[in-house]
């Protein structure tokens, strides 16, 4: 059986959470945090390695709670860092995945850490990785995946028979603004859920060089993951195939989502929101 390393991006601290890691909130049954909830979920889909993708505030706890292998399943970090000097922020997420592009050499599934997927989802996307050499992601309905009040960003897509033409990321979507962001209920949105061969990332390092070159005065923006696929899509013919999945997507966007995540989960509900 092939090597598949699951990669968590979890650098980020939320201010809306004044300062706490949103991945350690405690919302299972037995008291397991969002992050190991995830893990239970993920894990039964047959993965060889784990790596935390943190930042410089989430390393030290995330070192102190997991070490180096969980379950017997071996843990690496890698380390997203920025010059304060410099920046306000993390270069964003396709910054964050470049950092791994060192220690990974076989296929690979990232995933943010304040989600969780289902675990159908993980075999979905781990069977891709074992049958093909082509990258794939999951699709979900855009009014399933946004919160009840306030806003959030989404990568959307633009398909054909189940096949990525476009992905454009589409910033401050809330309920109510959802039409005149030129949305509707049969979109399809990405929750940056991602199959990935191990090539892919020396091609998505050489555009995070470029970008940051292009806007290297600029101290907030960010290149997001999304908008570095749809370039390779349209100019390198980059070939991502969408699944549905039958798991509901769950995720602690807002401080308020915490509770609401734990009486789903220790009710023993559908995972939704």
């Amino acid at each position: 059986m092939e090597k598949i390393t699951l990669v968590y991006m979890v650098a980020g601290i939320s201010s809306r959470f004044k300062g706490k890691i949103k991945q350690f909130a405690k919302i299972g049954p037995q008291g397991e945090t969002l992050i190991e909830y995830s893990l239970k979920q993920a894990l039964p889909a047959g993965f060889n390695k784990i790596i935390f993708i943190v930042g410089n505030l989430t390393e030290k706890p995330f070192k102190k709670m997991f070490g180096n292998q969980y379950k017997g399943i071996p843990i690496e970090y890698a380390l997203q860092k920025y010059d304060p000097a410099k920046r306000n922020k993390p270069w964003g997420t396709l910054d964050s995945i470049c950092q791994i592009k060192d220690i990974v050499k076989s296929p690979f599934v990232v995933c943010n850490g304040d989600d969780l997927y289902g675990e159908q989802s993980f075999k979905i996307l781990t069977n891709h990785l074992r049958e093909k050499r082509t990258n794939a992601t999951l699709g979900y309905d855009i009014l399933k995946v946004l919160p009840e009040k306030g806003y959030v960003n989404r990568g959307v897509f633009e398909l054909k028979e189940n096949k990525v033409l476009s992905i454009k990321e589409i910033l401050n979507i809330s309920k109510e603004n959802l039409f005149s962001k030129g949305l509707n209920e049969n979109t399809t949105a990405s929750m940056n859920i991602f199959a990935f061969q191990p090539e892919i990332l020396d091609n998505l390092n050489k555009r995070l060089i470029k970008f940051k070159e292009q806007n290297k005065g600029d101290k907030e923006i960010e290149c997001f993951l999304s908008t570095e696929l749809n370039n390779s899509i349209k100019k390198e013919g980059l070939i991502i195939k969408l699944y549905p999945t039958p798991d509901k997507w769950v995720g602690i966007t807002n401080p308020e989502d915490e509770s609401k995540v734990k009486e789903i989960i220790q009710n023993n509900q559908k995972i939704s929101l």
